[in-house]
């Protein structure tokens, strides 16, 4: 299936980040540490940066957590860290931004939830609070429906309407035009309260494969608004991968989205930065950006009962990973880089071809010699206990041989 053209949006600026327009498709990322312990939260942020994050969510919950906000970003500053923060606000947001104004400028976009911003007559003018804050700050918004914590005054007219009708729709689809009313209504709002659309994100938020796909579908149908993507409470593991992959590669494909979260349940103690390489990979497995060198390897089968091939993949991978922070400055386009390791001789030879280094180790019953692939050519064959160590090595000689000369070609231009 061709991927359709990007969704031409309203650009937002949000601190160094550019989301919309042309602009490629942002990753985004959130912390679950307690904002107001500031040294496990500046750990996390710049762990969330290091690992690919281009913007990242706190949550501002209470006025202790608002109060430390400008000595994170400090501190941030301080380790060279420049991620935008964003501030995630229900409840009491328009009291926390007004009384603590250091945490209102310091944040590089705030997070407003028009299902809890405030109830019945306190609704618009807490909202419009938060707006003229940001207005005063000149900050851009994300107004973020949730189903979870959907305006239950619009559904219930939305419900009563429905019920009403001549011909009424399921009330699932009843829901869904409840949650795209309540993101484009406020946006609306915020309009009229003088911000600009190069100011607004919207996202709308739910945990079910098909709900996502069918309310961004309508949204992006009714705004030209950039949109935030993400499947709220996907899940832990494996389940939450799947589920968030098979939303948004779908919408990702309609065009639709310009900056993606997946948002996974961690395990206790687990590392959090494990969102920001699923959207990485997804995005990158599907054409849109290119993060880190892609490392193929096999499954693996009858014929590779040795896992020296496995072991070899993984160390690589992890190894790339590792040192993608300092090779992107050292390398710059490293992260177009392609690196196979197969496992026997009945798709090695050609999937090594294929990479720009690859090696095919030796199967079950194999000679005991693995050929190594650089540009296409069989350029040496490895053997014996050292062959994974010397192709390790091969791989790190390549990278500073084809990206550490265009670097050195480019700062000798400048």
């Amino acid at each position: 299936m061709e991927i359709k053209a990007r969704r031409r949006t309203i650009p937002v600026k949000i601190g160094g980040v550019t989301l919309g327009g042309d602009a490629p498709i942002v990753v985004q990322s959130m912390t679950n540490t307690d904002t107001a312990d500031v040294e496990s939260t500046v750990t996390q942020v710049a762990a969330l940066a290091r690992a690919g994050s281009e913007l990242v969510r706190i949550t501002v919950d209470r006025p202790e957590s608002a109060a430390v906000v400008p000595e994170i970003v400090e501190r941030l500053n301080e380790l060279g860290t420049d991620v935008p923060l964003i501030g995630d606000f229900h409840y009491n947001g328009h009291t926390l931004l007004a009384e603590y104004p250091d945490c209102a400028a310091a944040l590089a976009k705030y997070r407003i939830n028009p299902g809890n911003v405030g109830f019945k007559d306190k609704r618009d003018k807490q909202f419009s609070q938060i707006i003229d804050i940001a207005l005063q700050h000149d900050k851009p918004v994300r107004i973020g429906v949730n189903w979870g914590s959907l305006d239950q005054d619009l559904l219930t007219r939305l419900m009563d309407e429905n019920s009403a009708s001549s011909d009424p729709k399921d009330a699932r689809e009843v829901m869904h035009e409840a949650i795209v009313q309540s993101a484009i209504i406020s946006a609306e709002r915020a309009m009229e309260l003088g911000m600009g659309a190069d100011k607004i994100v919207l996202s709308a938020k739910v945990s079910a494969v098909q709900d996502l796909i069918a309310v961004y579908a309508m949204l992006a149908s009714r705004s030209n608004l950039a949109l935030h993507l993400g499947l709220t409470e996907a899940g832990m593991g494996s389940k939450g991968i799947v589920a968030s992959s098979a939303a948004l590669s779908v919408l990702l494909q309609q065009g639709i989205g310009d900056t993606i979260r997946i948002s996974l349940t961690p395990e206790p103690d687990g590392d959090r930065s494990v969102e920001v390489t699923v959207a990485q990979e997804l995005l990158q497995s599907m054409g849109f950006r290119a993060f880190v060198p892609l490392v193929a390897a096999c499954p693996g089968c009858g014929r590779t009962t040795s896992t020296t091939f496995q072991s070899l993949a993984h160390d690589i991978q992890d190894f790339i990973r590792d040192q993608m922070p300092d090779w992107k400055r050292r390398y710059p386009g490293v992260e177009t880089l392609n690196v196979a390791v197969m496992g026997c001789i009945v798709n090695g030879p050609g999937e090594s071809k294929h990479a720009d280094i690859g090696i095919s180790l030796p199967g079950t019953g194999e000679s005991p010699a693995a050929p190594v692939f650089i540009d296409g050519k069989k350029v040496t064959t490895l053997k014996g206990p050292g062959a994974s160590a010397a192709f390790k090595q091969m791989v790190l000689d390549y990278i500073e041989q084809r990206y550490g000369q265009a670097a050195i070609g480019r700062s000798a231009a400048e």
